[in-house]
């Protein structure tokens, strides 16, 4: 299995999933439709499914567009997400296969959208395992690896989401998640626990990759859990540093102080 990065709009990532034995392959959140038929294109592939993440504009609004360029296109969502352009939808626990070796299991991760869905991928003999989480976890933040905002849903679906759902993946699964939010989010993350050193590193490698001009995605769960103050709840020395008694309400005032947060 290979993954490509598609870099699109301001700060987006659309991904192509690649079955290296067949060369067909799966996109996800195809929002710049040309882009991602030009990297196809280059890499070869034949271009079978699209997984859109969820409903908003910057994740699904190619949806239409490339299923115009490539007919017979299958575009999978949320079965109460509202995708765009969506032919088949998909619930929690959902399997698909992608050429002779890719299997990708549909997780149900709300909250940033009622219906929003994690892509959990694997190769032949669970060699590759990756997640594509959308905007429910935001690299080091909650929805994109934790950018996540709680838009349509509670602090509770949050919870269930990154705590138990995601935080249940093998800890090497690398995490793809939909937007390049990694320094600003670690930067947030040190406010809720200036003594990581964990996160300290990560956000001194993630400066420079950027200044690289590199990506920063992806993470893996291992690291998330280390990182992501909203990944972190569990911990009672976190709960006690956010003058919280549960995970749930640890997470929502964390989330409230992200909110307010400028950087």
């Amino acid at each position: 299995m290979k993954i490509i990065h598609v870099p699109c709009l301001e700060d987006n990532y659309s991904y192509l999933i690649i079955d290296e034995t067949s060369r067909e392959a799966a996109v996800v959140d195809p929002v710049e439709p040309e882009k991602v038929l030009g990297v196809a294109k280059e890499n070869g592939v034949n271009l079978k499914l699209v997984l859109t993440t969820h409903h908003h504009w910057d994740h699904a609004g190619g949806n239409d567009k490339i299923k115009q360029l490539v007919p017979g296109l299958k575009v999978y969502g949320g079965l109460v997400d509202n995708v765009r352009g969506c032919t088949d939808k998909l619930e929690n626990g959902d399997k698909l296969s992608l050429g002779t070796d890719v299997s990708i299991l549909s997780l149900h991760t709300p909250c940033h959208t009622k219906g929003h869905i994690s892509y959990y991928v694997t190769s032949k003999e669970d060699k590759d395992l990756a997640v594509f989480t959308g905007d429910t976890l935001v690299s080091r933040e909650t929805v994109c690896c934790w950018l996540w905002e709680i838009f349509e849903g509670t602090a509770e679906q949050m919870y269930q989401s990154l705590c138990v759902t995601l935080a249940s993946l093998p800890k090497p699964t690398q995490v793809y998640c939909g937007h390049e939010y990694t320094v600003k989010n670690l930067q947030f993350a040190l406010t809720v626990e200036p003594d990581n050193g964990k996160i300290a590193q990560k956000l001194s490698w993630a400066q420079h990759q950027r200044q690289e001009g590199l990506p920063t995605v992806p993470s893996t769960i291992e690291e998330e859990l280390e990182t992501n103050p909203f990944m972190r709840v569990d911990l009672p020395e976190l709960q006690e540093r956010v003058g919280c008694k549960s995970p749930v309400e640890a997470l929502g005032e964390i989330r409230q102080r992200k909110d307010k947060w400028r950087g």
